[in-house]
């Protein structure tokens, strides 16, 4: 049985982890309303994009890009893994994994066994469970300073550099995991095609705001189409890499918050068992007060 002390020094030390972990959700929850910001502030780029594509897509006009060309067949893909560097947020890095795997299988019966993966893995939680797959025709690709923080520009570098890769031919098809955040307490594992882009799917991004307006095109149409289309897939870059990190923060909130309820329960609990010992104590001694006096 512990002793008063023992009890008092465990109640100390939840109190302090109860402390920690209130103040990592409070941290993390801001973080979580910064990311919601920037995504607000990517809507407008994004729909304009959307809304010029859509624009060109049902004016009957020609065009034509090597992004929008499916392969006959298919026999390398890219599959990029977006996770976290950093611990403390439950279940999220687990449950990108298993989506991924799942995805991973998925592939392989639509293309069969033997088509070659080049998995990216985008955090150093994801890079240690990519390893454990890596083997036979699953090869994991590092690439120096592109992690679950990476800045805009580095975004942009690794789309230009998976693009440049499809446009050669070296890869098939790009796909990227992530985690997509629908609120604080929802956040799912998304597979997004990210090469090639297909027709059905920008008509889908460009929405019903095309209406039966007519333009004229300077310099032309497949031009105008070109030099937006490497947009629309950097801001769609963008946005999943934003997604993904305010589901990062969103689910640390919410293992903080379960750590936080845990620590409170266990702090109860020791405190009940300490001043139910503090009792037993008080009674003995008393007790034993009484029965010295009796023994006089």
């Amino acid at each position: 049985m512990a002793t008063l002390r023992e009890l008092k020094t465990r109640i100390g030390s939840v109190a302090s982890s109860e402390k920690i972990t209130g103040a990592m959700k409070m941290i993390s929850s801001a973080k979580v309303h910064k990311f919601e910001a920037s995504l607000k502030q990517l809507v407008p780029y994004r729909n304009q994009i959307k809304s010029i594509m859509g624009h060109i897509m049902t004016s009957g006009a020609d065009f034509s890009s090597p992004l929008i060309e499916a392969r006959h067949e298919v026999r390398k893909v890219a599959f990029a893994v977006f996770g976290s560097d950093d611990g403390l947020c439950g279940a999220y890095n687990i449950n990108i994994f298993k989506a991924a795997l799942s995805d991973l299988k998925g592939l392989r019966d639509k293309y069969g066994d033997n088509i070659s993966i080049d998995i990216y893995p985008i955090g150093q939680k994801i890079a240690k469970a990519a390893a454990k797959i890596a083997g036979g025709n699953i090869k994991v690709i590092r690439t120096e300073g592109v992690d679950s923080k990476m800045d805009a520009d580095k975004v942009n570098e690794f789309t230009h550099s998976l693009r440049d890769r499809f446009s050669s031919g070296e890869y098939d098809l790009v796909c990227v995991e992530y985690m997509k955040y629908h609120s604080m307490s929802k956040q799912r594992p998304t597979l997004e095609q990210l090469f090639p882009i297909s027709a059905g799917q920008l008509l889908a991004e460009a929405g019903s705001d095309t209406g039966e307006r007519m333009y004229i095109f300077e310099p032309d149409a497949n031009a105008i189409f070109n030099a937006v289309l490497p947009m629309f897939v950097l801001s769609t870059m963008q946005e999943i890499t934003i997604e993904n990190r305010t589901s990062e923060q969103a689910a640390r909130v919410m293992a903080m918050q379960s750590a936080n309820d845990n620590a409170k329960k266990l702090q109860e609990s020791l405190q009940l068992e300490y001043n139910k010992l503090r009792q037993e104590n008080i009674t003995t001694e008393l007790l034993d007060i009484l029965g010295g006096q009796v023994d006089r």
